[in-house]
C-alpha cells in the first residue's frame, strides 16, 4: 500500500523540526540570548509533537478491522490534542524564561549572525506549516492541520523573537527581547487553545455545523425527484473518513434495486463534493401518502393521492430531526 501523503507531508515535517531546532541552538551559543533559547525550547515541542503527528496519521491511515469498525482516525484527534497541550507549556514556559531575563538580564553577543539565523527558521516554519495546512484540507486530517497551525504560531514566535533581538541590537535596551517575547508567548497560547477545542468536539463528535450547511445546501441543489424527503442526517468524522448516515424517503412502491440506485446517486454526490473517504449508512423509508405527495415533484408517479403544493427546502434544523416531513 502506498504511503499517503498526509503521512508523507508529515514526514517533511518532522525532518524540518530537527533542522530548524539544531539551527536554533546554534543561534543561543552564538549570542547567549535568553529570548533565542525561548525560541529553541518552543522548537522542541515542534520536534515532539511531529513524531507523534507522523505516528497517528500511520495509524489513522490503517484500514478498520474488527476491533476498529470505524477505522483508526480519531488518532489524529489524540495527537492534535497532545500537540495543543505541549503548545500551552510552549507558552507558559516561555513566559517564564522571559519573567527571568528580566529580573537577571544575560549579556547577548554576535546579534546579527543570530537574526539572520533565526529570520531563516522563521520563514521556513511558515512556508512548511501554510502546505500542511493546504494539504490538511483537502484530505481532511485534523492532525496535519495542528501540525501546519503550530509551525505557523512558532513562525509568529520566531518573529517576536527577532524584533526584540532587532531593538535589543540598536537601542541596547536589555529588556525588550523578553517583552516581545512575552506577547507572542500569549499568542501561541491562544493557538493551542483553538487546537485543544477542536480535537475535544471532534473527540466528542460535536456537530460540525459549517459541514452540515455545506451539504444540505449541496443536497438542495441537485435534489433529485425521487429523494421526497431526507432526515435524521447525522455526520460523524474520523480523521479523513466521513461517515454518513441518514433516511431518505422514496416512493413507496420502489423495489430494493430502484430504491438503492437512489442512495448510489446520493453517494455519488456528496463523495464528488467533498473529495474524501466517505462511509453512508442509509435507511429508505417508502412515502405516506397523501402528505408526502403534497412535497414530492415525481411527475410520472402513479398513484399519487394529492397534487403536488410545493417544494421542500431541506434546513439544518429539518433535515436533522427524525421526522419525515410535509409541506
Amino acid at each position: 500500500m502506498s504511503t499517503p501523503v498526509t503521512v508523507r507531508v508529515q514526514q517533511w515535517v518532522v525532518l524540518t523540526s530537527v533542522v530548524l531546532f539544531a539551527l536554533k541552538v546554534l543561534a543561543y551559543f552564538l549570542t547567549n540570548s535568553v529570548a533565542v533559547l525561548t525560541d529553541a525550547l518552543e522548537s522542541t515541542v515542534n520536534v515532539v509533537t511531529g513524531f507523534t503527528g507522523l505516528y497517528s496519521l500511520r495509524l489513522a491511515a490503517k484500514p478498520r478491522d474488527r476491533e476498529h469498525p470505524y477505522g483508526h482516525g480519531k488518532a489524529e484527534l489524540i495527537s492534535a490534542s497532545f500537540e495543543g497541550i505541549l503548545i500551552l507549556v510552549a507558552g507558559l514556559v516561555i513566559i517564564y524564561e522571559s519573567i527571568i531575563n528580566l529580573v537577571h538580564a544575560h549579556p547577548v553577543k554576535q546579534l546579527d549572525t543570530g537574526i539572520l539565523i533565526i529570520s531563516a527558521t522563521a520563514a521556513i516554519n511558515w512556508f512548511v506549516g501554510a502546505w500542511c495546512i493546504r494539504t490538511s484540507r483537502a484530505h481532511h486530517s485534523v492532525a496535519l492541520e495542528a501540525s501546519g497551525r503550530h509551525l505557523q504560531s512558532d513562525t509568529w514566535t520566531t518573529v517576536g523573537i527577532v524584533g526584540g533581538l532587532v531593538l535589543l541590537r540598536f537601542t541596547g535596551i536589555a529588556w525588550i527581547d523578553s517583552g516581545v517575547a512575552i506577547i507572542f508567548a500569549i499568542l501561541i497560547m491562544v493557538e493551542g487553545y483553538r487546537i485543544i477545542r477542536q480535537t475535544v468536539a471532534g473527540i466528542m463528535d460535536e456537530a460540525d455545523e459549517e459541514l452540515l450547511k455545506k451539504l444540505i445546501a449541496l443536497l438542495n441543489q441537485h435534489k433529485r425527484p425521487a429523494w421526497i424527503d431526507l432526515h435524521n442526517l447525522r455526520t460523524i468524522k474520523y480523521g479523513s473518513i466521513l461517515h454518513l448516515d441518514c433516511h431518505l424517503t422514496v416512493p413507496w412502491y420502489y423495489n430494493v434495486n430502484e430504491a438503492h440506485l437512489e442512495i448510489d446517486a446520493l453517494h455519488a454526490l456528496i463523495g464528488e463534493q467533498f473529495h474524501q473517504s466517505l462511509e453512508m449508512f442509509v435507511h429508505t423509508d417508502g412515502c405516506v401518502p397523501p402528505a408526502s405527495c403534497r412535497v414530492c415533484p415525481l411527475t410520472e408517479c402513479r398513484v399519487r393521492k394529492s397534487p403536488f403544493e410545493g417544494r421542500l427546502e431541506w434546513t439544518l434544523e429539518n433535515i436533522t430531526s427524525n421526522v419525515k416531513h410535509g409541506v
